[in-house]
């Protein structure tokens, strides 16, 4: 048995980026929370389902975020499989594998699906499988055989290793995360998969299923807390992003800010009308049942949706110049 002690998520709605923050944590890589959510791209992004089902956080090609990561002072380093694929078992093994040898030499780890489907780190190993921290993990059985991990019915394997690795100046960060945020939201291919969309569309999407009386209770929930977190990120890494960039900027930068508070106040709203926390499974189910309720949503997507477009073009704007 090995395990690397105080190593820990950073609980976030958005638990890929609350494992790699306690990664960063661990290997000493200090960057705030804002920083982390913005310079992967994620605080900007929005990915829904046509029915608003609770996935739409995490169904999306993600490969992008751990690229912009790397910008952050690390390399990540992933296993991915498919329990459709024919080596998978021998994926399942080299995931292990590597995973022991990271931890080994005091290099944290993250995967998917541990317990529920979402990420968490995996700070040790005994004989038999991996240990781990994250969402909901107090109730989880631990370890998780080695040989389980994927084997589920979703049938996704992901396994991160995260190294120490190095940085680029602000001015990269901040352009490379804006550009992979307008991209995103225009639903390339590579990254959204059917039935979702991304930015303008996604919300599109979300409206529609309130008022066409289809959106999932949890999904409506749990979509709100994720993006509602993103874009309060949104806000605050553009305010930090201001102070590490020239002043010719910052007019830009000051509109970005007032576009993105307008979502995030909207978002934030939106929330309050579908509570994840508070609310049972049977309350979420009459909540997206309940008319006026969702009218209200409606109305403040629809005011998030104007401001996140002229915020999707003034962060265009800035990627240009920079």
């Amino acid at each position: 048995m090995k395990k690397l002690e105080n190593l820990t998520w950073k609980p976030k709605w958005v638990s890929h980026l609350g494992c790699l923050q306690g990664c960063l944590d661990y290997l000493n890589i200090k960057v705030s929370d804002a920083w982390l959510f913005g310079a992967t791209g994620h605080a900007f992004i929005i990915n829904i389902h046509d029915v608003v089902c609770p996935s739409g956080p995490t169904a999306w090609n993600t490969e992008k975020i751990l690229e912009l990561g790397g910008n952050l002072g690390c390399r990540i380093e992933k296993i991915v499989a498919f329990k459709s694929q024919p080596d998978f078992a021998e994926k399942q093994k080299l995931a292990w594998d590597k995973t022991r040898h990271a931890i080994e030499n005091g290099i944290p780890c993250y995967g998917w699906e541990l317990f529920i489907p979402e990420y968490y780190v995996v700070n040790g190993y005994d004989e038999s499988g991996y240990l781990f921290n994250g969402p909901m993990s107090e109730g989880a059985r631990d370890p998780k055989a080695w040989k389980e991990l994927g084997d589920s019915g979703i049938g996704v394997l992901e396994m991160a290793v995260v190294k120490p690795g190095r940085t680029v100046d602000d001015a990269t960060v901040i352009k490379e995360a804006l550009q992979f945020a307008v991209e995103h939201s225009k639903n390339p291919e590579k990254w959204i998969l059917p039935k979702y969309k991304s930015g303008l569309e996604g919300y599109d999407n979300w409206i529609n299923a309130l008022k066409e009386k289809k959106a999932v209770g949890m999904g409506a929930a749990y979509n709100a807390a994720v993006w509602h977190e993103c874009r309060q990120h949104a806000v605050d890494f553009l305010r930090e992003a201001k102070g590490r960039i020239a002043d010719s900027l910052h007019s830009h930068f000051d509109k970005a800010i007032k576009h993105y508070e307008t979502v995030s106040q909207n978002l934030d709203k939106v929330a309050d009308l579908f509570p994840f926390m508070t609310a049972t499974e049977e309350q979420k189910d009459a909540h997206i049942k309940d008319d006026a309720r969702c009218e209200k949503a409606v109305a403040y997507l629809t005011s998030a949706r104007q401001a996140e477009r002229s915020g999707l073009e003034t962060i265009a704007a800035i990627a240009e110049v920079l």
